[in-house]
């Protein structure tokens, strides 16, 4: 029996990884693989301003977008939503948080993993999220962290798209055609009804992100049609024995 395929997303809000990485999530889960999403926050207090204009609580911003968050991640067909409900704007993990997270990764054995960008001043909890993500992939990976325990290899760890993309210096360089489950992102997106202002603009960016998939496959010599994408900046180099 082959090995299990698995996947990682470390999202640092409720919705990041449905604006984000949705299509990649519903994509690989069709393809028989385990993706498992680890939500770091709610996004209760920096990401639920609709909620807040309506007179909710905090209780129940978090209780809301948790419910959202659950949603969409059915819709998508995510294995497992581990929520660590640690607060946002900041962010913070401490030790033992790190710890856990650690042990989700070594639980999981991803194959690939996602975060966020590595530099976005408008918004420090994603950047502070891929530095975690980071320390907490090579503390899985190490011999001495837990001996005895299944250390991790060396997964992937592809940085999803910002918000302000031209402001983070994130350069995709690989795009996902997520064309066959876009109607499973959209239904996804369509379940945080904390944030409707970014429906339409995550669609548009699945839209162009299509366009860029297109001239990259062959452009007008031949290339795949696609309608809705993803892009991702790589980390760490990739082997192959061909090009």
């Amino acid at each position: 029996m082959s090995e299990k395929k698995t996947a990682l997303v470390i999202s640092a809000h409720a919705a990041d990884f449905v604006w984000r990485c949705g299509g990649a999530i519903a994509l690989h889960s069709e393809m028989g693989y385990e993706v498992t999403v680890a939500c770091l926050s709610f996004g209760e207090r920096g990401e639920s301003a609709r909620l807040w204009k309506e007179g909710k609580s905090l209780q129940e911003v978090k209780d809301i977008r948790h419910a959202e968050a659950d949603a969409a991640a059915k819709a998508l067909g995510v294995h497992e939503l581990v929520s660590f409900d640690l607060g946002d704007y900041p962010l913070h993990l401490s030790q033992d948080d790190k710890m856990k997270l650690v042990d989700v990764i070594r639980k999981v054995q991803p194959r690939f993993m996602l975060s966020h960008s590595q530099y976005d001043p408008y918004n420090t909890d994603h950047m502070y999220t891929t530095r975690i993500a980071l320390e907490a992939r090579m503390i899985a990976q190490a011999w001495g962290h837990n001996p005895g325990e299944k250390v991790l290899g060396a997964p992937q760890l592809y940085l999803f798209e910002p918000h302000q993309t031209e402001q983070m210096g994130w350069k995709p360089d690989t795009f996902l055609d997520i064309t066959p489950v876009w109607d499973k992102k959209r239904a996804a997106m369509e379940c945080m009804n904390g944030q409707v202002h970014l429906w339409e603009y995550y669609t548009r960016v699945a839209q162009q992100r299509a366009n860029h998939f297109k001239r990259n496959s062959g452009g007008q010599s031949g290339g795949r049609d696609c309608k809705y994408a993803e892009g991702f900046q790589s980390i760490f180099p990739r082997p192959v024995d061909e090009l």
